[in-house]
């Protein structure tokens, strides 16, 4: 299964998140946790990357940052490879650390920018453990939470790698110090006030974040990427005529999937059909989004790059989903 193409271009703004492999714990003391921001920061003034926010979680990582140049796959590759490295050396262990990509969604400035600095630095308490404790104590936690960087915003002398300064200019106030309490009320209130919008907005695209024109515009750079990626071999295969039918295709991929035909134009939330067979229509049968959008009679060809990004940002490693697509591709393989 193809990646998904990475959207780079200068002055990007990014909402990066990076996982431990099978879930797993990616920093076990302070040290760990230490080092890694020791790395970020290295990174970042090494790549021109200006960071906006973030917050370590036990097994994974949210950044807010923006890159000068279209470099964000470089400063994420050093950042991690470096850390990696370091972790299994003192925790003798070997292989990967990271859960396969990171993910990586661009995101509008202004108001966006502002609304995921605060969902960032919430992290700490919507985890399970604190969902149902008093507001009054979480207001506490977050704000004795060491390892983000909340406290850079607030005024503690803390993280000053941390670019915080156009954002702070967003509060209302004419000292600096007016403007972090502001801050700190912007973020503090909605712990218990939660921002239905912005959340309804994080889940529309999985591409990015942000208004309707942000969006084509990304869908535009995402579609310029992905043509730009295409192989040598995906081009012999459309030029040279091999391309299976779209009728065999789907055939193949509801046999391994055990479902009728029927359920390609079914939409059901969580199912993994229509993403599978977006994906094995584009490199089987050549079809554009648009005529697989006909096929699985959705309206436009965006959905079906929505459908796509779901599935290759999942990066499954493992699994029924994975053992399924590797059915599918050597049945349609021998086609």
């Amino acid at each position: 299964m193809a990646r998904l193409a990475r959207v780079e271009y200068e002055g990007a703004i990014y909402h990066v998140t990076v996982r431990g492999n099978q879930r797993r714990k990616i920093f076990n003391d302070d040290r760990d946790r230490g080092r890694f921001i020791q790395k970020l920061e290295e990174y970042a003034e090494v790549f021109q990357v200006r960071l906006y926010a973030f917050c370590l979680m036990s097994n994974h990582v949210h950044l807010v940052l923006e890159t000068a140049l279209p470099n964000l796959g470089r400063f994420m590759h050093r950042l991690q490879t470096a850390y990696t490295v370091f972790y299994n050396t003192r925790h003798r262990l070997a292989g990967h650390l990271m859960q396969g990509r990171y993910k990586a969604k661009p995101v509008e400035g202004d108001d966006y920018l502002l609304k995921l600095m605060r969902y960032v630095h919430l992290n700490p308490v919507f985890t399970k453990a604190w969902r149902s404790k008093s507001v009054a104590e979480r207001v506490i936690e977050l704000r004795a939470y060491r390892w983000s960087s909340y406290a850079a915003y607030t005024g503690k002398p803390s993280w000053k790698f941390v670019n915080v300064h156009p954002l702070l200019e967003m509060m209302e106030g004419r000292t600096e110090a007016r403007r972090r309490a502001a801050m700190r009320r912007f973020i503090e209130r909605a712990i218990q006030e939660t921002d239905e919008e912005f959340m309804r907005a994080a889940r529309e695209s999985p591409l990015c974040l942000g208004s309707e024109a942000f969006r084509d515009r990304i869908q535009d750079l995402y579609e310029a990427a992905t043509r730009k990626a295409l192989t040598p071999e995906d081009v012999a295969l459309r030029s040279l005529g091999r391309a299976l039918s779209a009728k065999r295709v789907v055939e193949v991929v509801c046999g391994v999937m055990g479902v009728g035909e029927e359920a390609v134009r079914r939409r059901a939330r969580g199912a993994w059909l229509r993403p599978i067979l977006a994906d094995a229509l584009a490199r089987h049968a050549g079809l554009t989004q648009r005529e697989i959008a006909a096929v699985m009679g959705l309206r436009t060809g965006k959905a079906v790059s929505m459908q796509l990004a779901c599935l290759r940002a999942a990066a499954v490693e493992e699994g029924e989903l994975t053992n399924r697509i590797k059915q599918i591709e050597v049945v349609l393989s021998k086609e």
